[in-house]
């Protein structure tokens, strides 16, 4: 039996639009696109996209149940398998060693992971450098894949994705061993790298939901594809909204359906975040945007910040790794550790080697582009 309009968790007034407009139940919205249904029902485009996106979250928290109700019975996935399953999947590495240790070996694939921070910290150059590590070959540690790239603000520089793309063509070009390796090197060149980054650039939220109500479809055809950014999920949905329980319906619904994106195409979806100021008892503190509902939306949540001069990076959320917190920096090849000491402050005598350490003081890094 088909669920009804009237059992959607949808606004009154769309619901009787829906109903006048002669559709009775989801089955009837199914073979329908956002257009289309924004003419038929004479609903808005806004109102479309959340009708549609709520239609494919209930389906997916269906099969979701569904198919654990079956493997019960009939012997589903157990926690063993599940595990061995994350670990096939692997991650995507940084070039930032130290994070991509504290991550567990970078950011993981069939999960979403929510990058925050303050403009000019870096959370840009990282989706790029992510974008450009997702296709490194599989015989040099990588995974060979592709990448989709979701620009909301316009921050998307190519220039720079070809300067990160030219450092991993020439860190694999220094570290190749064998004849397999030389030959992935002919393939893996930085025109061939840009080629296999899709790029989206959504000037609004209703583009951003439609575009992403599109991303099972895209994700079939180009099944390739390992890596989808958004960035930001926060700035469309930071201007002209007067409906804020609308704003958090349509958040909500693309939550659930980022996760399940994630889950049955075995992605990693990668979501930048603002930064707003909340005040406690007379104190500005810098928190995530889009509210404490959104901050349980991703898998796992790494928070981009300032120490001084120094950036740092904070495992905020996380179900598998502990709360740690490891400095980075950015440079012309890209998203990176902290440099050595230019020199050692002792030198060597004939009682033993040198211990170098360290220097605290470190040159002014002005903000890149975030």
């Amino acid at each position: 039996m088909h669920r009804t309009i009237a059992s959607l968790p949808l606004a009154p007034s769309v619901k009787i639009k829906l109903t006048s407009a002669g559709f009775d139940t989801c089955a009837d919205l199914k073979h329908l696109r956002p257009l289309q249904l924004c003419k038929e029902a004479g609903i808005s485009q806004e109102e479309a996209l959340e009708v549609l996106q709520t239609l494919r979250s209930d389906d997916g928290a269906g099969v979701a149940s569904h198919a654990g109700g079956a493997g019960a019975v009939s012997g589903g996935l157990t926690a063993l398998q599940l595990l061995q399953k994350e670990h096939a999947l692997g991650d995507i590495i940084t070039f930032c060693s130290a994070l991509d240790s504290a991550l567990g070996g970078g950011v993981p694939v069939g999960k979403t992971t929510e990058v925050c921070g303050a403009p000019g910290v870096g959370k840009t150059q990282l989706c790029l450098q992510l974008a450009v590590d997702v296709q490194i070959p599989v015989c040099f540690g990588g995974r060979g894949g592709r990448a989709l790239y979701v620009d909301t603000e316009g921050s998307f520089l190519v220039q720079r994705a070809a300067d990160m793309a030219h450092a991993a063509v020439e860190h694999c070009r220094v570290v190749t061993q064998d004849a397999e390796q030389q030959a992935a090197l002919k393939d893996f060149t930085v025109e061939n790298i840009l080629s296999r980054l899709s790029l989206v650039r959504c000037h609004d939220y209703v583009e951003l939901l439609a575009h992403c109500y599109l991303l099972p479809d895209f994700l079939t055809k180009h099944p390739e594809v390992q890596l989808v950014v958004i960035d930001s999920i926060a700035f469309p949905f930071r201007h002209d909204f007067e409906d804020f329980s609308q704003r958090t319906r349509l958040l909500n619904g693309l939550a659930q359906q980022l996760i399940q994106l994630a889950t049955e195409y075995n992605v990693a979806v990668v979501l930048t975040n603002q930064m707003t100021t909340k005040v406690w008892n007379g104190q500005s503190k810098l928190i995530p945007a889009l509210g404490e509902s959104w901050g349980h939306a991703a898998t796992q949540r790494l928070i981009l910040h300032w120490e001084g001069t120094q950036r740092l990076a904070s495992i905020y959320k996380s179900p598998s790794q502990m709360e740690a917190t490891v400095p980075y920096r950015i440079t012309e090849d890209g998203f990176r550790d902290l440099a050595p000491p230019p020199f050692p402050t002792a030198q060597p005598t004939s009682s033993g080697p040198a211990h170098s350490v360290q220097q605290r003081k470190r040159p002014r890094m002005e903000p890149l582009p975030s």
